[in-house]
């Protein structure tokens, strides 16, 4: 599939994280699997998924794009952080591969714009997954297919902030060509659409669709405040 290609399938319309945190119940990979049918069956237009294992398994089973990623570590660049995981997630049948793109170093010495070669070559597209207006800019010229507001908050000296960065959403949309995906806490329809109409290509969306630990706690402490 081109860029274009997907990019037109994906307009204006909602990817689903199918994704689970180490010691979480769902992270198992049959329970992923249909979280992703879940989202097929409810109109998703994509699936996010973290690990070979678990991009193989949710590409096998139904019939849109996969956007892979491995997630190694929980410090520094983990997501994707080298060619050998980014390779591997194609190899997994990943359609587009998702990588940090933020400008701190990846631990085995190598670039973005190595990584983006190689996937590429490969016959895949890439995610660059960024957290301020720079990265995007410096992503996009490296050759990114899409570029995700994905880390913005998550890296320091990135505004913590407890819903999504509508702002960098807006300031990336009309920095680039490439298309932007607005993800990183959306919680609420509301939220996406607002992300579409700041301009926004797509949205993704996990932790309020497919987390139930997490929607959980956030009752439990709703609440224990009241």
């Amino acid at each position: 599939m081109t860029a274009q290609n997907l990019a037109a399938t994906l307009e204006g319309r909602l990817i689903v994280s199918c994704q689970a945190p180490p010691g979480d119940p769902m992270r198992e990979t049959s329970a992923l699997v249909r979280l992703a049918l879940c989202a097929v069956a409810g109109g998703g237009a994509a699936i996010r998924a973290n690990e070979p294992e678990v991009v193989a398994a949710i590409t096998a089973a139904v019939d849109l794009p996969v956007i892979g990623l491995w997630k190694d570590g929980d410090t520094g660049v983990y997501i994707t952080p080298t060619v050998r995981h980014a390779l591997a997630v194609v190899e997994a049948g990943a359609a587009v591969v998702a990588a940090d793109a933020t400008d701190r170093p990846r631990p085995d010495g190598s670039t973005f714009a190595e990584l983006v070669a190689a996937v590429h070559a490969a016959g895949a597209l890439v995610m660059a997954d960024v957290s301020t207006l720079a990265e995007g800019i410096a992503a996009a010229d490296q050759g990114a297919d899409f570029v995700s507001t994905t880390l913005s908050g998550y890296v320091p000296g990135t505004p913590e902030q407890t819903g999504p960065d509508l702002d960098l959403v807006t300031s990336l949309s009309a920095a680039l060509s490439v298309p932007v995906v607005a993800e990183g806490r959306i919680n609420s329809p509301q939220e996406a659409a607002e992300a579409v109409a700041r301009g926004a290509h797509s949205v993704v969306v996990g932790t309020a669709i497919t987390a139930p630990t997490a929607l959980t706690s956030r009752f439990v402490a709703g609440l224990a405040r009241s």
